[in-house]
């Protein structure tokens, strides 16, 4: 039987990994800047200082890139005090969480641990063998100059291709360069057609330097974009005429693909209301896999109210979790109903609204006798309040004990002056969300979190995902 001791340290990591997924140090509706960036700081410190093991496990769960990046500065910051094992497991989840991380992250903890002088033999290694395993260091060296030149530097390491040396540090010592985009970069200086063989973010500034107008740029820059970098500029592109920028919806990332619709004003979202749908619903079934149908029935409790609008930094973060949530549960289930607490119906025109009545809808979605209920929310039921959790606690205790019904709550908001996700009722698990693509999961995760878990289980649940994590990197 699990000790007081370990159901503490349970709760504990369970409360740390809520926070990994949903934090980013960003400004929330309900709390700002400094308070998210200083309760998750704090949570890193106590991890790393109390249980370095699964602390170093959560990069093989389904964590944002955020945290994902603390948590390796702090193992590789203190180095000297793991042992030789932790040394090894955490250097080979290290290695296989940075191959999965945007480069731009990647460069950027290179810079924040130059900047901390942090240069022991693990990290010289651990920036050495990323480097290597790039698939195109010269596209790297054009698109991400400061930070390969940064690299470099601080590891001390040789360029692995010759040309890239004189390029990083000293590009205007070569008259021409036979790597062809490096070439390209040089002429691009006083060459227009040169910068349309670059990469999109180094050829806009070149752009601005040629004064070449926007619509001309775009419509000639489109081939050279990535599909998000295609979706994030689309309108722009319609403003300015610019027809060759068009992303393909149907490939784009679920959640990615929410939070662009959202972004769409009402006519317009009506005016393609098809196509949007399509889009959303392929992106949906890629994501449910061979579980597509698989889950029964399902009824779901999404938030749209006024909170969901998020802030300046995160806007609409909340209520793009929730639709994009809402189309991954239709794929997932047999039988699928929705409740807004808006009490709309037309998921499309979803926009954030009114206040948070949870406590009602939960009583809906019961009302259709679901074997699960997903409630994505944010926790601020207000309308009246309380009154979900109370539904809840009833619910479980007396009306389904036999927990017939199987009910989880997903949050997509951190709140800060908790240390955790804003909870519902003790006797409903809930976990952190951050994209619905880690739903699935994270469903599966949330039944750690119903308070009689101990830390035996928990962890030989972390060993079996970081086994399937370094798994995958062979």
């Amino acid at each position: 039987m699990d000790s007081y001791g370990d159901l503490i340290a349970a709760d504990d990591v369970l409360l740390f990994v809520n926070a990994a997924i949903t934090s980013t140090g960003q400004r929330e509706f309900h709390s700002e800047e400094g308070a998210q960036r200083l309760s998750l700081d704090f949570l890193h410190e106590y991890m790393i200082g109390n249980y370095r093991d699964l602390y170093a496990a959560v990069l093989a769960l389904d964590i944002n890139d955020h945290n994902a990046v603390l948590i390796v500065r702090r193992l590789l910051e203190s180095a000297r005090e793991a042992t030789d094992e932790q040394r090894r497991t955490e250097g080979r989840l290290i290695a296989r969480r940075l191959a999965l991380l945007p480069p731009q992250r990647v460069y950027g903890l290179f810079r924040e641990l130059r900047r901390a002088k942090v240069n022991n033999r693990r990290t010289r290694a651990v920036m050495r063998d990323w480097i290597a395993a790039r698939p195109d260091p010269a596209f790297d060296a054009v698109k991400y100059r400061g930070g390969v030149k940064l690299a470099l530097r601080h590891a001390h390491l040789a360029p692995a291709v010759e040309e890239l040396g004189p390029f990083v540090f000293a590009p205007s010592s070569r008259k021409r360069f036979t790597t062809p985009i490096l070439e390209s970069w040089r002429r691009a200086h006083y060459e227009q057609a040169a910068l349309y063989e670059l990469p999109y973010t180094v050829a806009e500034g070149f752009a601005a330097k040629h004064r070449i107008p926007r619509a001309v740029f775009l419509e000639r820059i489109a081939p050279r974009m990535t599909r998000l970098e295609q979706l994030r500029l689309q309108e722009s592109g319609r403003e300015h005429k610019a027809g060759a920028v068009r992303a393909d919806l149907t490939r784009m990332p679920l959640t990615r693909l929410a939070s662009y619709v959202l972004g769409l004003p009402v006519a317009d979202r009506l005016a393609r209301r098809a196509e949007l749908t399509d889009a959303l619903r392929a992106a949906a079934r890629r994501v449910a896999g061979v579980h597509r149908g698989s889950w029964g029935r399902v009824a779901a409790v999404l938030d749209d109210s006024f909170s969901t609008v998020g802030s300046g930094q995160k806007r609409r973060r909340p209520l793009a979790a929730a639709l994009a949530a809402h189309y991954l549960l239709e794929a997932l289930a047999g039988h699928y109903t929705a409740f807004w607490t808006s009490g709309h119906t037309d998921a499309l025109l979803s926009r954030p609204q009114g206040p948070t009545p949870l406590g009602h809808r939960i009583l809906d979605a019961l009302d259709t006798a679901p074997a699960r209920l997903v409630i994505v929310s944010d926790g601020w039921d207000n309308a009246p309040p309380g009154l979900a959790g109370e539904v809840l606690r009833i619910w479980r205790t007396r009306l389904d004990p036999g927990r017939r019904t199987s009910v989880v709550h997903l949050n997509p908001v951190y709140d800060a002056e908790d240390f955790d996700v804003r909870r519902l009722a003790p006797t409903v698990p809930t976990a952190g969300l951050r994209d619905a693509e880690d739903l699935p999961a994270l469903v599966e995760l949330a039944q750690f979190a119903e308070g009689r878990t101990g830390k035996a289980e928990l962890t030989a649940y972390l060993d079996a995902r970081t086994a399937h994590f370094l798994k995958e990197e062979r």
